[in-house]
């Protein structure tokens, strides 16, 4: 496996959290969760379960996600969050809307539910600067994911986990022109999602050929599929589509058979239907960012923080990837993607 400077950062920020890490080793596989979008009546409520949970006061922690509908992603996010409440004794709830208003709100019902801690996503930064400022107001720890490191200090998260998205675009755009592309479309399913713009300008930097970005509505799964196949029949000098997230990968493959282009797929996020496509060699190469950890370590740092005080790197971002995945890997990874938790 390829791995970036990013990945081998994590082994030094991450030390100071050497007890958290130390219990993903030992972790079983999460239990599963569907998706939906969030609201108080439909807030998944889990925790228990799974063995002999620690003898610390019963917690409730909240995570609240700026997922679209069927976003496979973030069944691993949960996964790992679910498993490390099921260890701590928390009871999780989980809610989530892709518009910022929403999901605003759903924080802000958290924060009126007088929760133990919060685990958020700054995807659209700017609408949940004043209600995570309530939550600082209300005493309530709060600590970012996936999406949005930069502003994580800045509205007083205690720390963010997740990967460094310019750098993992970077990795991209430098693997694409070791490959020897010309051209390349970074194919964005979500407008105003400051990662994924971060993610394409990444690529941007580093590749040495052309790269245009396409809006696709990455919640219409036949119209992301049909604007990619148009741009494609439109553009025949395209050799490369990069998707940014796992479900986009799919809808390339068929894309590109639609349009009968012979452009190279490559995409971020696994899961396991992009292992497969990996061992087909429809896709190239993945890049990893380990979801699962990203929710395992959110509950169990905001555990660490309200028992000992912990602080996951030392209020630095704690990097879960970037890594590059290839079909080399797929013999390594087929099992835990088979499961859910990769």
């Amino acid at each position: 496996m390829l791995r970036t400077r990013t990945a081998r950062m994590a082994k030094t920020r991450t030390a100071a959290g050497g007890v958290a890490l130390m219990t993903v080793l030992a972790l079983a596989a999460g239990c599963s969760g569907s998706g939906g979008k969030g609201s108080e009546d439909k807030a998944d409520e889990t925790g228990g379960g799974g063995g002999k949970a620690v003898n610390t006061p019963r917690m409730k922690i909240a995570m609240v996600t700026h997922s679209g509908e069927g976003d496979t992603f973030w069944d691993i996010v949960r996964k790992g969050a679910q498993q490390a409440a099921a260890k701590d004794n928390v009871q999780f709830l989980y809610s989530n809307d892709k518009e910022a208003k929403g999901q605003a709100e759903l924080v802000q019902a958290a924060i009126d539910k007088k929760v133990d801690g919060i685990v958020v996503t700054l995807a659209k930064p700017q609408a949940m600067e004043a209600v995570l400022g309530k939550a600082k107001a209300a005493g309530i720890p709060v600590v970012s994911i996936n999406s949005g490191s930069q502003f994580s200090a800045k509205f007083g998260a205690l720390s963010h986990i997740g990967q460094e998205e310019g750098v993992a675009g970077e990795a991209v755009g430098t693997e694409l022109t070791k490959q020897g592309k010309k051209k390349a479309i970074c194919v964005i399913h979500e407008q105003g999602n400051v990662s994924l713009e971060q993610r394409c300008d990444g690529v941007r930097k580093t590749f040495k050929g052309d790269v245009e970005n396409l809006n696709v509505e990455g919640t219409n799964a036949p119209s992301s599929e049909a604007s990619i196949e148009a741009k494609l029949q439109a553009d025949k000098d395209i050799d490369a589509i990069v998707a940014l997230g796992a479900p986009i990968a799919a809808l390339a493959v068929k894309a590109k058979d639609g349009a009968g282009s012979k452009a190279e797929i490559s995409t971020f996020d696994l899961n396991a239907e992009v292992v497969r496509r990996l061992k087909a060699k429809e896709v190239a190469f993945a890049v990893d960012q380990q979801p699962y950890l990203q929710g395992y370590l959110a509950v169990d740092e905001l555990w660490l923080y309200k028992t000992n005080a912990n602080v996951l790197g030392g209020g630095k971002p704690v990097f879960t990837g970037p890594a590059l995945v290839t079909e080399k890997d797929v013999p390594r990874l087929e099992k835990y993607t088979a499961r859910g938790t990769r």
